[in-house]
């Protein structure tokens, strides 16, 4: 980032407003986003062509629409949201940019969330093109409970953000992060359901796969579109939101686990 958009960020007359702090400096960062044409490429093209792959490996029993649906929020959330991060978040700590920013107006939080709207709009708009895409296809079936979808893109948004924040601790450079990012953008995609059923494998198996980062969202994402859980069985109502007690609860503890360990270990500046 230059120093002019970070002046342009920082220096806003008249002790501005948090949300205003945070637009000014996701002003900037958009636009260079924007001027990034392969970033721009990557980002919207991936995520899309493994939606895309997702039925060649078989949907099992469930709609084509909500298995576009699932895998969509899945890999736009890891390949899009999570690497586009840790990337970011690099790039501006070895450019100084991270450091200059917290001589500024902008607290550390502000800094970090500003940083990330750019992404996380893109995420928003690939999901959203997925969805008017199953529309097209004639493949739309009403939620059981829309609620519950919404829920769990948001939830998986944060999740995301604070995962990249604390993958950026041990990325020593951009290109690094194809090697550091690889344990959940390889490992906990694999075993998150998107695939295959978790009630596939063997017991022992299927439960830590439920450990993982990216599992719950994607129960609750399937839970919510289905009315199914992670076993195949049908629920709706009270028991539909009991049933989402468990991967609400990993996913909110894998927020809180990742939220700590960056406020205790995230580097605003290069090693020296």
């Amino acid at each position: 980032m230059t120093a002019t958009a970070v002046r342009t960020a920082t220096a806003v007359p008249g002790g501005p407003s948090r949300l205003r702090r945070i637009g000014a400096l996701a002003g900037a960062e958009t636009r260079l986003l924007l001027r990034n044409r392969t970033a721009v490429v990557n980002s919207v093209l991936s995520p899309l062509l493994l939606v895309a792959l997702v039925p060649l490996f078989g949907s099992g029993d469930a709609p084509l629409g909500q298995t576009l649906l699932v895998s969509a929020t899945a890999f736009t959330l890891v390949f899009l949201t999570y690497y586009n991060l840790v990337v970011t978040y690099v790039a501006r700590r070895e450019a100084l940019v991270l450091q200059r920013m917290r001589t500024g107006e902008l607290t550390d939080g502000e800094v970090l969330a500003a940083t990330a709207v750019p992404t996380l709009l893109v995420t928003a708009v690939q999901i959203a093109v997925v969805a008017v895409g199953v529309v097209v296809l004639g493949e739309w079936r009403a939620p059981v409970d829309p609620v519950l979808p919404v829920l769990a893109v948001l939830l998986g948004a944060v999740l995301m953000v604070v995962l990249a924040t604390l993958s950026s601790v041990w990325t020593r450079t951009p290109e690094s992060a194809q090697v550091t990012t690889l344990p959940v953008v390889l490992g906990a995609t694999a075993l998150s359901g998107v695939f295959f059923p978790l009630v596939a494998l063997p017991e022992a198996l299927a439960t830590g796969a439920r450990l993982l980062p990216l599992t719950p969202v994607v129960e609750l994402v399937q839970l919510g579109l289905t009315g199914r859980t992670w076993q195949g069985e049908a629920v709706a109502g009270a028991e539909l939101w009991w049933a989402a007690l468990v991967p609400l609860a990993v996913a909110a503890a894998w927020v809180v686990l990742a939220g700590a360990a960056s406020l205790r270990w995230f580097r605003w500046a290069p090693r020296r």
